[in-house]
């Protein structure tokens, strides 16, 4: 197999030896920079809502449950708080809708900055997680990615916003750059059709076979997945929020969430207990912004890699670590007809891309977004959180890896349309961090976090996993607000959990 690839191959055990590392330095999260990158999924000027939504005039002072976050975690909160709260029954409580108010500390929105791919992990990893987790926790982790492709892909054909948020349904196509990475996949193949997943969407080629159909000389598997827009995407999960929160003609509003773009919170104080204490939303936390000051009962931590900013207990190498990712979008050399419209994976993951559909009249060959290059740094990006940063080095490994890995399909030393950074938030688990807020280090402090919550550190694979974790952070906080035991969907692995008891309370549920 080929060894001129311009990145490193063979390096996940290492990258996982410095993820667990503990780091010599304050690596507490800032406030994300103000001057970052332009990603290119912020070339459109027609999104909705606007980039700045709510950035001026009068500061929201007063919600019920504050969204800190705009990216799909924070929009998929807002989603199913206003399906659960659509009944009615607290809003004929209150005497009014369920007020929600998302805090972004930049422009709409954080999930504005990855690489547009909604596609499960399938089979990968699976002896992996049976060994740590047990049969039922892998099955899970199968589960829930599986249930965020079917969720969110029947969510837009519903609502008729395929084409709006350029859905493409083309696979992806996992190359094997080694022979270790090879046989350890056919492992993991074996070991999940052994125990009966549904893996009969799974098309595996030779070399010589992906050559023939793709462009690239080493052995694959297809797997089903799609490729969307995905600010878009999160703008829809927001628009539907409200929509769902404002009622019909027969039926009176029960939610509604406004959007504060540019206000980051910079702090969170707890309000003493007040005579309300028996109400359905006794005011427990004041946000301190720019802007002013917002009181509420929940909060809801969708920062992700900027986690440890609010919540410092979540600092360091057993907390969520900031990681700079980098991606181009660069143009090819060849039509649809020749590429395909199949995006794919590379290197353990390392590098992913897409085939942008090819929607202007101008517009002969397409854009390929492809992200990845961490590798060719000894610590991986790790704790770097200045997205205003590109870096030479990634960026040199970027430009040559498709020309590489695709002969003739793109064109050696072109030079991208657009190039850009983000953060994302890694766990040394790779698991995300989903549920009441817990300080283990320091119970004491424990009482100051009720009713907040948390889903964050998804380790570069939200787009599968956000939109379900912020379900259940939704229904969480549904269940507490009603006074009920809230109990986990099937789908939703336990060791996600944020706190070890509820991890042992639910571990059999």
């Amino acid at each position: 197999m080929s060894t001129t690839l311009p990145v490193p191959l063979l390096v996940y055990a290492q990258h996982q030896s410095v993820l667990d590392l503990e780091p010599a330095r304050d690596v507490r999260a800032t406030l994300p920079v103000a001057n970052s990158t332009k990603s290119f999924w912020f070339t459109d000027p027609d999104v909705t809502p606007l980039p700045t939504e709510g950035s001026e005039g009068p500061l929201t002072d007063d919600a019920d449950i504050c969204i800190i976050g705009s990216g799909i975690t924070g929009a998929s909160a807002a989603y199913h708080l206003a399906r659960s709260l659509s009944d009615g029954k607290i809003a004929n409580a209150l005497g009014r809708p369920v007020k929600a108010v998302i805090l972004e500390a930049r422009e709409f929105c954080a999930t504005g900055r990855n690489g547009g791919h909604l596609v499960s992990h399938t089979f990968f990893d699976f002896l992996k997680c049976q060994t740590e987790h047990g049969k039922e926790e892998a099955l899970r982790s199968y589960n829930i990615e599986e249930y965020v492709v079917k969720e969110v892909t029947k969510l837009l054909e519903e609502n008729s916003k395929g084409d709006d948020v350029d859905l493409v349904a083309g696979g992806r196509l996992i190359l094997f750059f080694s022979k270790e990475e090879l046989l350890e996949a056919k492992s993991d193949f074996l070991a999940a059709k052994e125990i009966g997943l549904d893996l009969s969407g799974i098309q595996w080629f030779t070399k010589e076979e992906t050559q023939a159909k793709y462009g690239a000389s080493y052995p694959s598997v297809l797997t089903p997945g799609f490729s969307l827009w995905p600010l878009k995407l999160v703008g829809v999960l927001f628009s539907l929020a409200n929509k769902i929160g404002s009622g019909s003609s027969s039926s009176s509003p029960t939610f509604s969430a406004t959007l504060h773009t540019r206000t980051p919170v910079t702090s969170i104080l707890p309000i003493p207990q007040s005579s309300d204490i028996n109400a359905v939303f006794p005011r427990r936390h004041n946000l301190n912004t720019p802007r002013g000051n917002i009181s509420c009962s929940y909060i809801v931590h969708a920062t992700n890699g900027y986690a440890s900013h609010l919540l410092p207990h979540l600092t360091g190498s057993n907390g969520i670590i900031p990681t700079r990712g980098q991606i181009i979008a660069t143009r090819a050399k060849v039509g649809l007809d020749i590429l395909t419209r199949t995006g794919g994976t590379g290197n353990e993951g390392l590098e992913y891309w897409f085939p942008r559909p090819v929607k202007q009249p101008d517009e002969k060959y397409p854009l390929v977004i492809l992200g990845g290059g961490r590798e060719v740094k000894p610590q991986f990006q790790f704790y770097e959180i200045d997205d205003s940063i590109i870096d030479k080095e990634v960026g040199k490994a970027l430009r040559a890896f498709l020309p590489a890995v695709f002969p003739g399909r793109f064109e050696p030393g072109n030079e991208p349309e657009i190039e850009w950074t983000g953060i994302m938030g890694f766990t040394r688990s790779g698991d995300p961090f989903v549920g009441p807020v817990v300080d283990h280090n320091n119970s004491s402090n424990n009482t100051a976090y009720e009713g907040q919550y948390v889903s964050a550190g998804y380790t570069g694979h939200g787009m599968p996993r956000a939109y379900a974790c912020a379900e259940v952070v939704s229904q969480m906080i549904v269940a507490d607000i009603k006074k009920e035991k809230w109990e986990p969907p099937e789908w939703f692995p336990r060791v996600y959990l944020m706190t070890n008891a509820n991890r042992k309370e639910y571990a059999k549920v």
